[in-house]
């Protein structure tokens, strides 16, 4: 039996499994690095151990650090959660060879599985469809597009797609180290790549007793840079027989390599059925919560239960009821290329959501919401690790409430700080292929990224927050007058102009007029707008006979002003009336988009450069990020060097027209541009 289990991982995965051995009466010990030290995480948790340092490779990729954890706090039992060392045969082995549980398979599976060229050679015998593999050096024209994969690994790392034998090279090359850095195995090859397929994976759970169970489909199409973003159960393309097909064939997969535990086969499919075999992930997938939904079963406890030799329950798996979608909300600009975003999360608060970590009352005849956060309102999004802030999931009898039901949730959310992929899930949910059921892992260019990830808050709606900030911050300055507090505010015996307020909003500056008089408010350029009330919490306005409230939150030290209403949220950033002058930049200069580190510079002082080429990589949240020359010009200076830590904003670079000849001074510089590659932890 199982009495303490450690977690060898960090954020929403942590506290899944927390959540389950809590209520199956087993302790739990955290780890954490320096950077976690206050993560919802590790206060969570009966006891937590610390591993010194910040990165990945010192810290949650350490399988000695993690085996004397579990030592030190007394835990029998290790989860690894998903992505860092949870497909990592040699921790695996280390941990039972410490005499210690391992909730997981065992290390022989994970060693073949993990090689997804040896994998793809192993399914082909047990009869299971797949790709053929090509070798990186024997690719011709005839075989493009190709797509460049890892051996070991996953959740989008080490993959590149190749349209042109010209791009090989540098492919492969980039993949390469990408998956030695990520998982530490370089090795990577290539596959013919369907641009439009569809990937469908099967759920599997396996007992020590020799019986495999296949839980249905998910279907994991809306990608970006080969990492899932929105998932369901069951598929929209899968019909019964299908269903068979792919569940037959995942759990051969299973029996060939022996397989223990909670599992993952995924496919690649075909809008006419046709299925190949992609990869196994020998562990607990991100996307689990929807399989749970619709079966109602709790796969984490399952997990404990097989580790500790319990057989699966006679009856069988269950069938599937209703529907469920679950969308990854990450800090992350989806209209900059995909650029991670960080900072203070001041208020993260799903009104909507019914359960966390768990499923409601099931099975139900009412649509319901789950939230698996790795934050609370007060987290610091750091740049070390994956971007993901939360998986949201909801359930209903049918896909179209269940997806309408995620769509509103998502849509009413406080997401106050770093920027989200909010917006982007919530059109994605409700256009109406997706609603059709026509996706697949093409859907962001074939629907348009650019319109897709437009604001939900279009500028007519982010002027009438801006006013109702400005109201609210004139509430609140009046409420905390010491003297004449009753007076409206800006108040004079003969007003010769209205106050102003000005606000940034992204790129743009909102400069709000307006006036408070006995006959109510004066605002230019808000015709038909009155105000019914203001408080420095509530602002609510008649507009066009239409009344709105306007929840607005303010954060102290610069922090945004962010309102909510039905009409988007919206986040402001006040701008002071006398800037610091020293805050003025030189013509041309690149800032950093994100916290990170310089990973390689390609340029020199005195080199000349054009619009669009590379002047340097950034590595932040795991990913590499490409910054680009916004002008053609020549690189007057370049402040920083490979392996500096760099802040958001920094100056990285000046691009000028003539270096003998330097701009004035006060020009403002621009956030730099690039292209982020990779993806997460590793987690599919």
């Amino acid at each position: 039996m199982i009495t303490k289990l450690l977690v060898a991982n960090r954020g929403e995965i942590a506290r899944r499994v927390f959540h389950s051995a809590r209520a199956g009466g087993i302790g739990t010990v955290a780890v954490y690095s320096d950077a976690d030290a206050d993560a919802p995480h590790v206060t969570e948790a009966d006891a937590a151990v610390r591993l010194p340092g910040n990165a990945p490779s010192e810290t949650y990729l350490r399988a000695d650090l993690m085996v004397s954890a579990a030592a030190e706090a007394g835990a029998d039992a290790v989860h690894p959660g998903y992505g860092f060392l949870s497909e990592n045969a040699g921790f695996a082995r280390a941990v039972r060879d410490a005499g210690l549980v391992w909730v997981g398979p065992a290390p022989e599976a994970i060693e073949t599985m993990g090689s997804k060229v040896e994998s793809k050679r192993l399914m082909a015998k047990a009869g299971v469809p797949v790709l053929p593999e090509l070798a990186t050096g024997e690719v011709t024209e005839m075989d493009l597009p190709v797509l460049v994969k890892a051996s070991a690994g996953g959740g989008g790392r080490g993959m590149r797609i190749v349209r042109t034998l010209a791009e090989l090279d540098e492919a492969v090359a980039s993949a390469s180290a990408e998956a030695g850095s990520a998982f530490g195995d370089a090795t990577v090859f290539c596959e013919r790549y369907l641009a439009t397929g569809r990937h469908i994976e099967v759920q599997v759970l396996a007992d020590q007793h020799g019986t495999v169970w296949a839980l249905g489909e998910r279907e994991c199409s809306i990608q970006r840079r080969h990492q899932k973003v929105l998932e369901e159960a069951p598929s929209p393309l899968v019909d019964d027989a299908m269903r068979a097909r792919l569940c037959d064939a995942a759990v051969a997969a299973a029996k060939a390599v022996d397989y223990v535990g909670a599992g993952t086969v995924e496919f690649l499919a075909t809008g006419s059925g046709e299925f190949f075999f992609l990869e196994m992930n020998t562990r607990l997938q991100v996307e689990h919560p929807v399989t749970e939904a619709v079966t109602g079963l709790d796969l984490v406890a399952l997990q404990l239960s097989v580790a500790e030799g319990e057989p699966l329950p006679s009856e069988g798996p269950p069938e599937f009821r209703g529907h469920a979608i679950e969308a990854r909300l990450y800090a992350e600009d989806p209209a900059r290329d995909w650029q991670p975003q960080s900072g203070m999360l001041h208020r993260f608060a799903i009104p909507d959501v019914t359960s966390e970590f768990t499923l409601p009352a099931w099975p139900s005849t009412w649509p319901w919401v789950r939230c698996d956060s790795g934050v609370v309102s007060g987290s610091v999004v750091g740049v070390h690790y994956d971007p993901m802030l939360a998986k949201v999931i909801a359930w209903a009898p049918g896909r179209a409430a269940a997806a309408r039901a995620l769509a509103a949730a998502l849509a009413r959310a406080q997401l106050h700080g770093p920027g989200t992929n909010r917006d982007l899930l919530v059109r994605t949910l409700r256009h109406p292929a997706f609603l059709a059921g026509d996706i697949d892992t093409a859907f962001f260019d074939r629907h348009g990224l650019e319109h897709l990830a437009r604001p939900l808050a279009g500028p007519a709606s982010v002027r009438l927050s801006a006013l109702a900030a400005a109201l609210a911050g004139a509430a609140a300055n009046r409420a905390a007058a010491g003297v004449a507090a009753r007076l409206p505010s800006g108040w004079r015996n003969v007003a010769s102009q209205p106050q102003q307020t000005r606000f940034r909003h992204g790129e743009d500056e909102l400069a709000i007029d307006y006036r408070l008089t006995r006959d109510g408010l004066h605002a230019p350029g808000f015709d038909g707008v009155a105000l019914v009330s203001a408080s420095p919490s509530l602002v609510v306005l008649q507009v066009g006979g239409v009344r709105r409230s306007f929840a607005v939150h303010s954060y102290p030290d610069g922090g945004p002003r962010c309102v909510e209403s039905a009409l988007g949220s919206v986040a402001l950033t006040p701008v002071p009336r006398l800037p610091d002058p020293e805050s003025t930049l030189a013509a041309g200069s690149l800032l950093a988009p994100m916290p990170g580190t310089v990973l390689r510079i390609a340029v020199a002082v005195g080199d000349a450069v054009t619009a669009g080429a590379p002047v340097l990589w950034l590595e932040a949240m795991k990913m590499e990020h490409q910054v680009s020359a916004p002008v053609d010009g020549v690189l007057s200076e370049l402040p920083v060097t490979v392996g500096q830590q760099v802040d958001v904003g920094s100056v990285l670079a000046v691009v000028s027209d003539d270096p003998n000849d330097p701009e004035p001074e006060g020009t403002p510089g621009g956030t730099a541009g690039g292209s982020a590659g990779g993806a997460s932890d590793g987690a599919g």
